[in-house]
């Protein structure tokens, strides 16, 4: 780990949209593609603060703040401008889509506000851990940050001027901007999508670089939004040879084209890797065909559609100190299993168990792993997706969390530190189901309205091993449909205590297999604070939590 003073003048010569530099707070991420919203932020460690400025190109109102699900729906936030009588600024939270509520209790302080150049530029203070039931709660998980602003200090509907981004803002991981404008176009050329719900569209294709280079920055281009579901681009094994595009999955051996180089899901945008990793390509694999796979989901089975989306690889030769791997794992989304989620069941559980023991059937020596980033993903009835690292049987802790799960919103998010993978850890992901509103079994499939459970996971230094995936041996058992909240109980508990068929593959598509893995005990979700609210002050164990952070961030600052 690393100083974060190094950090404090880390951004300063970039110099476009709505920012100027501010030496005070070290992080900056712009939250909207035009650079009209960006947002700096630092944490004071001793007090346990965390101070945000946001500057944004109108001279009307601004609000900003923190949303469970990326939507108003729960969000605590802060709302303020400079009005014809002078500054305002107040502690809002919103129960639905319409105009914030007041907070009894105003947790934010204002530290300045001013209108200048025609931006507002509003900076503003809270605890990390304000203890209020009204606010959100700041942890060192990836978080939901929602903005929005008006033309006017009138405070009406925003329209058009809101937004949504994820980041980890107490474990940020500065990136760095290159000016080399150099990419690679990986995209379908104006394929017609027929009129099915469900249609996988495959393209293979030669990214052509004599020598090796890195891919910094991954770029959706996306032309349908409206019926383009996911975007993988995988390294084929050497026997895959021949450029065209066909459907998917028809049984042929380039559907063996299973090491992640990019991925791409609903919602998510532009993703720039740290500044010390990059995605090999070129040099060696040359040669190597890549299949750009996009999941077109056409619910209206509307004839004629033509698409030419893909994905746009950001390269340097400026080669970076370690080479990136995105590795698959949860539940193997590649067999045809009798895995059931029941209908009518508010709350489902499936697990996928990637066992790394069996890397060294394929890889010797194995290095340990450093995982750096994640990016989540189920179809339409997940709403939560936890990751769980084991070392020795036990639990260290979640790689990866997410307990309000936006299907709408599948964003790579860095992890905001490094996590080691040794070899012989184990890695489960757990997704949460919500099938209340239907009447058929869900299966694990690759259709639209069937079930996935995947988290990619980006690390260093890069090996052969595409993917380490998991399924119940659900030969052993016989699966019931009936929508009996017991007889789901009963379902979920059978496939969660099943022998797991573990395995692993590498880029040859070689394979291990372990027959008899097993879903290990999870730790609860940890809670972050215990009072109702903040009039109150804080309780014992929330004192307790916040020190834990003061000294975890203590550490960081040291190191």
């Amino acid at each position: 780990m690393h100083s974060l003073l190094p950090f404090l003048y880390l951004f300063s010569a970039w110099t476009k949209g709505a920012w100027a530099a501010d030496p005070t707070m070290p992080f900056m991420e712009y939250l909207d593609e035009k650079h009209m919203v960006c947002l700096m932020w630092g944490f004071d460690n001793l007090k346990g603060n965390i101070t945000f400025k946001l500057e944004v190109n109108t001279t009307g109102w601004v609000g900003f703040g923190f949303s469970p699900n990326g939507g108003m729906k729960g969000a605590d936030m802060v709302m303020g401008g400079v009005g014809p009588d002078g500054s305002y600024f107040t502690d809002r939270h919103a129960l639905g889509r319409f105009e914030p509520l007041v907070d009894e209790q105003q947790s934010y302080t204002l530290l300045s506000m001013n209108e200048k150049d025609g931006q507002t530029i509003m900076s503003f203070r809270r605890s990390i851990q304000s203890c209020d039931k009204e606010d959100f709660q700041i942890t060192a998980q990836p978080i939901k940050l929602i903005y929005a602003y008006g033309l006017t200090d009138e405070i009406k509907y925003h329209r058009d001027n809101r937004g949504t981004k994820e980041v980890n803002l107490l474990e940020y991981m500065p990136r760095t901007t290159s000016t080399n404008l150099n990419f690679l176009s990986a995209t379908m050329n104006n394929i017609t999508v027929p009129a099915y719900r469900t249609y996988y569209y495959c393209k293979y294709m030669k990214l052509n670089l004599t020598t090796k280079h890195h891919i910094y920055m991954i770029e959706p281009v996306i032309e349908q939004i409206d019926i383009v579901y996911h975007m993988l681009l995988y390294r084929c094994p050497s026997f895959v040879t021949e450029e065209d595009g066909r459907p998917c999955y028809m049984g042929d051996m380039e559907d063996t084209c299973f090491g992640v180089v990019a991925a791409w899901a609903v919602g998510g945008g532009v993703f720039e890797l740290p500044e010390n990793v990059g995605i090999p390509i070129g040099g060696a694999d040359s040669g190597t065909i890549f299949r750009l796979e996009i999941h077109y989901n056409n619910p209206r089975k509307e004839a004629g559609r033509t698409d030419s989306s893909g994905l746009r690889l950001h390269y340097t030769a400026q080669l970076r100190q370690h080479d990136a791997g995105i590795m698959t794992t949860g539940v193997s989304p590649w067999t045809s299993l009798a895995y059931n989620i029941p209908p009518k069941a508010p709350e489902f559980h499936t697990y996928g168990v990637c066992n790394t023991t069996l890397f060294s059937e394929l890889l010797n020596p194995v290095p340990e792993l450093q995982l750096f980033a994640v990016m989540l993903h189920t179809h339409l009835a997940g709403r939560k997706i936890r990751v769980v690292h084991y070392r020795n049987g036990t639990q260290t802790g979640f790689l990866a969390l997410d307990e309000d799960y936006d299907f709408g919103l599948q964003q790579t998010v860095n992890l905001g530190h490094i996590t080691t993978v040794k070899q012989g850890d184990e890695i489960a992901v757990e997704c949460t189901y919500d099938t209340s509103d239907r009447t058929n079994v869900s299966i694990m499939g690759l259709g639209s309205t069937d079930e996935i459970c995947l988290a990619f996971l980006y690390y260093y230094p890069a090996i052969n091993i595409t993917s380490c995936v998991s399924h119940p041996n659900t030969g052993m058992s016989e699966n019931s449909t009936t929508p009996d909240q017991n007889m789901i109980a009963e379902q979920e508990s059978l496939m969660k205590n099943l022998p797991q068929i573990q395995y692993a593959f590498n880029d040859k598509h070689n394979y291990s297999v372990n027959a008899h893995g097993t879903v290990r005990d999870m730790m609860e979700t940890p809670v972050t604070c215990e009072t109702s609210n903040a009039a109150n002050g804080l309780s014992t164990s929330c004192k307790m939590k916040l020190a834990g952070i003061i000294l975890v961030l203590l550490y960081i600052a040291i190191m």
